[in-house]
Order: C-alpha cells, then structure tokens, then sequence
C-alpha cells in the first residue's frame, strides 16, 4: 500500500476524530466558564448545573435516535448533519445573548454532538474490523484533548477578547469539518443502510434479556454518572474544597484529559486480551482515583495524584466499552443497539451535574463527590463480577 493510499484508509478515523475534538471541546468549554457565566448573569451553582445537565439531557436523548438512524439511511449524513448543528450552536454564542438564549445554544450543541459518538462506533468498527479497539482508542484520545485543550482556550481567549471569542473559531471548524467529512468519507455497509434494513425499538429492547448484556449496562450506567459529575465540577470542587490554587486548577483540569494518552494502549489490549478485565481494572483504578481527591486536607501532590489516576481509570476505560458492547450487539443492530445503551448511560451521566450543584450547595463538595464514588465502586464492582465469571 502506497503511503497516499495508506493516509486514504485513515479519512475516516481523521475525520470523525476531528469532530468528536470539536464536540468535546465545545462540551468542556462550558465547566470553566461557570464563574464567568455566574458573574454576567447573576445565577446560581445549581442553574449552571441544570443549564449543563439540559445539554447532557439532549445529547443522551439523541444516542438511539441517531443510531437506528444510521441503520437505516447510513452513517456519514448523520455525523456530518451533526457536527452542523454544534457548530450552529457554538456560533450562535459568538456575541451577546441573553441567559436563556445561552441556554438554547447550549441545547443545541448537546443536540449535534448528541449524534456523533453512537454512530462513529460503528462507522469505526466497519471501517477497521481488526482493529476496532485500536481505532476507538484513537477516537476517544481525540475527544479527550478536547477536554485539555478548552480550559486553555478558555484561559487565554476569555481573558484577552471575552468568553465570545471562545465559540467563533469552533463553530467555524464544525462547518468545515462535516463538509469534509461528506467529501472524503465512505461507510463500508452504507449499501445494507440504503436498503431499509434496521430493527424495531422492541427488537432493541429486547437486547436487555441478557443477563450480561444488562449487567453491562448497569457497569456503564454508574461510571456516567460519576465521570460526568466529576468533570462538571472539578474545577470548583478543587478551588472551593480542596484550596486549590484557580490557575493551578485549571491544570489539573486540563491534566485529567491529558491522561487520556492511555486510550489507545487499552484499545489495544482489549483487542488483544480480555475486555471485560481491562474494563474492571480501569474502573477500579478510577474509583482509587476519585477517592483521593476526597482527602481535601492532602497535599497538593495526593490531590494531583488523584485527578491522574482517575483520569488514567475513565478514560482507560472508555474505549474498552465500546468494543465490549461490540461483542454484545448483533451486527445488524449495532447503531441501535449501542444508541439504546448510551441513551440510557447519557441520561444517567446527565443527572450529574444538577445532583452535585444542589448536593453541593445544600449540603458540601465533599458530600456530592462522595456520592460520585459510590456510584463509581458500584460500577467497579459488577465489572469485577463480570469479569469473574468470564
């Protein structure tokens, strides 16, 4: 294979890599804009996390939508279609707007990028079957960066030109990248999608009635829900609880996608050994993690320590489910099938950030994050299982 034929072969995994950036970074721009959004509009800690969890709601009740989609009509429209409405969303807070309009945008871009992951799992899988692992270790290193990068531009763009100037360039990489996507982009299974084919919302439910496949469920179910609050708040929490240093926080915000370097590596090893076993043991690892950061008395180093190893355990993690849900789903219901169940994990993890703005301010930090852990050893615990009794 020529090198120009080899750089072809990676369009897909490029090009749907770029836009989940793009869709992470929109996501978590928003967490560090909190206290300037607080200070503009005069609201609470609990509107920012109901603001925050009415994107996460819409974008976790597009993951089966988008997906049996896909199924049927294939799956470059709709990524492409999606990166177009987040970028619509980004764009429309590229100058002045009124709280509630903030909101809608905010919506909006939960929306487009509510469509993207579900279904460039499976466009990925097609595209590159013996290397699904690999790929989505890839893709989600991708979405990670995101992560590490929106604290700086939050940073050195709000600071210098205003929270605005954030949106702009992001909304105007979205339009680029979903043409691009459409020109350069073939789905491998594109002509079973134009036949019609997909199955019913009851065929999709009926994936439940595997004892595995609904423990599965439950493992991701309470990963989200602490993943999502975790980075909500962490920002907060580390400043607010842990006396954290704003600056210094944001760092080690940025550290927690940073990390996400071991995507890849556990994408490997879930293509080359058990899957369920590394899903266990980056679970545990997060729980460690996330366990640390509750010492709120600890030095500096141990709190650091903490964010590392919980974001080491999450985003470790977070390709191996996929591939795991892979081996779980029938091929011809594998849009669906994975929409069904991130549906249900995004919905959870959506909760999150309005449960710990109002644990937080009724009761503490520690308390909220406290819950978090819970949920996450809950997780811990059934993958272990799982993976026993492999």
């Amino acid at each position: 294979m020529t090198v120009r034929e080899t750089l072809a072969d990676l369009d897909a995994l490029v090009l749907a890599a770029g836009i989940w950036f793009l869709a992470k970074f929109l996501r978590y721009a928003f967490p560090p804009l909190f206290p300037a959004f607080s200070a503009e509009y005069g609201v609470s800690n609990a509107a920012l996390g109901l603001a925050f969890t009415a994107m996460m709601l819409v974008y976790a009740g597009l993951q089966f939508p988008s997906g049996a989609l896909a199924d049927r009509l294939g799956r470059v429209p709709v990524i492409a279609a999606g990166a177009v409405v987040a970028a619509a969303g980004a764009l429309a807070l590229s100058v002045d707007v009124p709280y509630l309009v903030l909101v809608a945008a905010m919506v909006l871009v939960g929306a487009g990028t509510g469509v993207h992951k579900t279904v460039a799992v499976g466009l990925l899988s097609a595209t590159y079957p013996s290397r699904t692992g690999r790929s989505l270790g890839v893709l989600d290193t991708f979405g990670a960066f995101g992560g590490v990068v929106a604290p700086a531009a939050v940073l050195v763009l709000a600071e210098h030109a205003g929270w605005h100037a954030v949106f702009l360039p992001a909304g105007l990489l979205g339009l680029a990248l979903a043409a691009v996507f459409v020109a350069r982009v073939d789905d491998p299974e594109q002509s079973a999608s134009d036949s019609g084919g997909g199955a019913g919302v009851r065929a999709y439910l009926g994936l439940f009635r595997d004892a595995r496949f609904s423990a599965f469920v439950l493992v991701t179910v309470g990963f989200s829900f602490a993943y999502n609050g975790v980075v909500a708040f962490l920002p907060l929490y580390l400043t607010d609880a842990a006396s954290v240093d704003g600056g210094v926080a944001s760092l080690l915000y940025s550290g927690l996608f940073l990390v996400s370097l071991v995507q890849p590596v556990t994408g490997e090893l879930a293509d080359r050994f058990s899957r369920i076993r590394v899903v266990a043991g980056t679970l545990a690892l997060a729980a460690v993690g996330l366990a640390a950061l509750l010492l709120t008395s600890a030095p500096l180093v141990v709190v650091a320590a903490g964010v590392v190893a919980f974001g080491l355990g999450s985003h470790g993690f977070r390709p191996v489910r996929g591939a795991y849900l892979l081996d779980l789903v029938p091929d011809s219901m594998a849009g669906g099938g994975l929409g069904v169940v991130r549906t249900i994990l995004m919905g959870a993890g959506a909760l999150a950030p309005a449960v710990v703005g109002v644990v937080s301010e009724s009761v503490s930090y520690v308390a909220a994050f406290a819950l978090l852990l819970a949920s996450l050893a809950v997780a811990a615990a059934v993958a272990v299982a799982l993976a026993v009794s492999e």
